[in-house]
């Protein structure tokens, strides 16, 4: 060997990570990583471009971007040689897929998740057990296996996995939130085993799922509440329960599991502290006084605030049985007070990024919804039209 190539050699072993650049059709550049490992190449496209620069601010930007695109790299480069040469720990890449799964499935089973959540994860595990085998490691967890899974769920059936035989034409297709749930759950999964170190690159970067469907958010009125707080419901403490979400925010789910020791006075008000039970976060809710009304008479720590609330399908039943006396026709779930609470507060002139902190919402977006749903500027837009009978 030459001494040219036992350098080229010895650089390429030292930097398995390539920062590239792509040129696009607008003139910009493409950032994207040149990946050589195991005797494979991997690209990895960054989503980075430097822009054709012509003032000093877009210099600025453009040195910021490869700034931030050499400290990928340089990341990459450490978790491979992590992997190869065991300067912390060996990476798991031969770890069965489905068997690290299935244990997650198991960690979610019982009072850990909510019942649904549970399912939607033993679905997918019923999916995936299709699309691929036993044999599956998390070595051929590759974006093109990501993909394909993607593939699969757009072509798959309802409850394939229960039928007999290979034959999905008579059966009906997942529907489109069937899928955001599942995709979910794989994503779930494979960033779990990046955390755990089970794989030294995630093959999910630069891949996105599905986009879920707009579905139509039932909420009351501010005066629709002040009806169902004059009228009688059978079971009262679904009257309390339903109207302090209406008034909160809260989820059935923490209104079902709050106890007394979670309410506590923090000056003039009170105060719920309590962790989601959906999204495990903290969180810290001021009340007004007359959603501490229906609290009702405080008790010991550890009992609940709405002893005997229980929802379930007799509970929805009456839930509708006690709207419909208010003289409400709409198809109200007890998510509805969530829904309520949120609109009525941005009706109220409430800013957005509040509502979403009282809602416990990780993202601003989620709460943006609520906003479209109200959307005052297009009200305010079509009342600009004239009167034509003049």
């Amino acid at each position: 060997m030459t001494v040219a190539k036992q350098k080229a050699s010895s650089k390429a072993k030292k930097a398995p990570v390539t920062l590239r650049e792509k040129t696009l059709a607008n003139g910009n550049k493409s950032l994207y990583l040149d990946i050589y490992r195991d005797g494979k190449r991997e690209y990895e496209f960054l989503k980075l471009y430097l822009i054709n620069a012509r003032t000093p601010l877009e210099r600025e930007q453009n040195r910021q971007t490869l700034a931030t695109a050499q400290a990928i790299k340089a990341k990459r480069q450490i978790e491979i040689q992590n992997g190869e040469y065991g300067f912390t720990s060996q990476f798991k890449i031969d770890t069965p897929f489905l068997e690290y799964y299935k244990k997650m499935c198991e960690d979610r089973h019982g009072n850990k998740e909510s019942r649904g959540n549970w399912g939607n994860w033993f679905s997918c595990l019923k999916h995936l057990e299709r699309y691929c085998t036993e044999k599956t490691t998390f070595k051929d967890i590759t974006p093109d296996w990501v993909e394909g899974f993607k593939d699969y769920l757009d072509n798959a059936a309802k409850d394939a996995y229960k039928r007999r035989n290979n034959s999905l034409a008579e059966a009906k297709p997942l529907s489109q939130n069937s899928k955001v749930s599942y995709f979910n759950k794989l994503r779930a999964c494979i960033n779990q085993a990046f955390e755990d170190r089970i794989i030294p690159i995630n093959p999910l970067r630069g891949i996105e799922g599905f986009k879920p469907d707009e579905t139509e958010r039932v909420y009351l009125t501010l005066d629709e509440v002040k009806k169902l707080a004059k009228t009688e419901c059978k079971y009262p403490v679904l009257k309390r329960a339903f109207l302090f979400s209406c008034l909160t925010g809260l989820r059935k789910s923490d209104i079902e599991k709050l106890v007394w020791g979670e309410v506590q006075k923090f000056g003039e008000f009170t105060r719920i502290v309590f962790k989601q039970k959906k999204t495990g976060g903290q969180e810290y809710l001021d009340i007004n006084k007359q959603a501490e009304e229906y609290l009702g008479k405080q008790s010991k720590a550890d009992e609940r605030v709405f002893a005997g609330f229980s929802y379930n399908s007799q509970t929805l039943l009456e839930l509708k049985r006690w709207c419909m006396l208010a003289g409400i026709t709409k198809d109200v779930t007890f998510h509805s007070g969530r829904h309520t609470f949120a609109v009525v507060m941005l009706d109220l002139g409430a800013d957005i990024y509040t509502v979403s902190k009282l809602l416990g919402h990780k993202e601003l977006s989620t709460t943006q919804i609520y906003a479209k749903v109200l959307d005052k500027k297009k009200q305010e837009a079509v009342n600009l039209i004239p009167d034509i009978n003049i």
